[in-house]
């Protein structure tokens, strides 16, 4: 390798610590390679944490209600997928898996929409097009794939679109993602993958997954420049993929982001964590929460009073208020959709037992 093909080569490395531009305890932490976000973009991103975080108290709630047949709490990961979905561009497309919903819904897709796949009644419960969302991702890894195709073919269509796909780290254990970060360096598709890095596949720990220094130098190996960068920190995660999103849409490729955050609570309702991992650790983590360290910094610099508080809380109380109040109505679901959207033209077949179960659910009404 000549001296020329190691500089090169040692552009795509991460950087040996996570990137940030705020500490766990609020105080600004410059770094040269990112600009802080200004004034009024930090207030958006504490705005959106604190209603994300309101939603996915609420969401669990309704679990525990039965309203919901499963819900895969982000608790503690407001700062990575509120911090990523304000760096988009509104002709941008995201591709989210399960566990990204207040994502979805901060993008502005409709929260009984988004949760009507986790009630079960639908398996993507909100038209894809209307805000740029692709349905939510519940294999692992598929919607990478997913998200480099449609950016390669935005781009032989010309068309100045970039795709966010969010995974977590078990997600690149999987051959999925393997193929898309390939694909994506190959033909320098306009993607951004974001990593959430949370600590664990379901109950694998990290270290069960990898023996690479951190996820970020897998970008290495494809040819795609690669960032570490603090999950926790909305401000260092809004900057990054901002400068990712740019270099995307300047034709400059792909690049991998892994966002070190904490899964705060169960992986869904169905887990017990206390089986794999220590509450200290938990406790650790919750010291470095994203919305407290924002809130100090905005506070300490003047751009959060107590009566912006007041108003950023009502609102993330109105809208859990409303989706419960939504969320507690029972759905009348026609059993005709089981058959009426699996093709165009209804084959034969189809059309037969469209109409057994017609019959028999007739029969049982009478």
């Amino acid at each position: 390798m000549t001296t020329t093909e190691r500089t090169a080569a040692s552009c795509f490395l991460p950087s040996d610590e996570p990137l940030g531009l705020v500490t766990a305890d609020g105080t600004p932490a410059p770094d040269p390679a990112l600009a802080m976000p200004a004034g009024d973009v930090l207030l958006r991103l504490y705005r959106g944490m604190v209603s994300g975080r309101r939603f996915d108290t609420q969401a669990t709630a309704l679990t525990k209600q039965g309203r919901l047949a499963v819900y895969p709490s982000a608790r503690g990961q407001e700062a990575a997928e509120i911090g990523s979905i304000l760096a988009l561009r509104p002709q941008d497309w995201l591709f989210p898996t399960y566990r990204d919903s207040m994502a979805v819904v901060a993008r502005g897709v409709d929260p009984v929409e988004v949760l009507t796949l986790l009630r079960g009644d639908w398996h993507c419960g909100y038209d894809p097009y209307r805000a740029n969302v692709a349905p939510q991702c519940t294999p692992l890894a598929t919607n990478t794939l997913h998200a480099v195709g449609f950016a390669h073919a935005a781009r032989v269509k010309g068309e100045d679109t970039v795709s966010l796909v969010l995974v977590g780290d078990g997600a690149t254990s999987e051959g999925d993602t393997h193929e898309a970060l390939n694909f994506a360096a190959v033909w320098k598709a306009p993607v951004v993958f974001l990593v959430q890095n949370n600590g664990y596949a379901i109950s694998v720990p990290l270290e069960k997954q990898t023996a690479a220094p951190s996820l970020a130098y897998k970008g290495v190996g494809y040819g795609m420049p690669s960032v570490l960068v603090d999950g926790n920190d909305a401000a260092a995660v809004h900057a990054v993929v901002e400068q990712a999103v740019a270099r995307a849409a300047a034709g400059e490729g792909p690049t991998l982001i892994e966002a070190v955050t904490y899964r705060m609570e169960s992986h869904t309702n169905a887990d017990d964590a206390t089986r794999y991992r220590e509450e200290t650790e938990v406790e650790q983590w919750l010291t470095r929460d994203p919305i407290s360290r924002l809130k100090q910094y905005l506070t300490d610099r003047g751009l959060l009073d107590d009566q912006t508080q007041q108003e950023i809380d009502a609102r993330a109380e109105e809208e859990a208020a409303a989706l419960r109040e939504r969320m507690n109505v029972d759905t009348e679901l026609d059993p005709a959709d089981l058959f009426r959207h699996v093709y165009a033209e209804p084959t034969a077949a189809l059309r037969q037992q469209a109409a057994e179960l017609a019959h028999e659910y007739t029969e049982d009404q009478a």
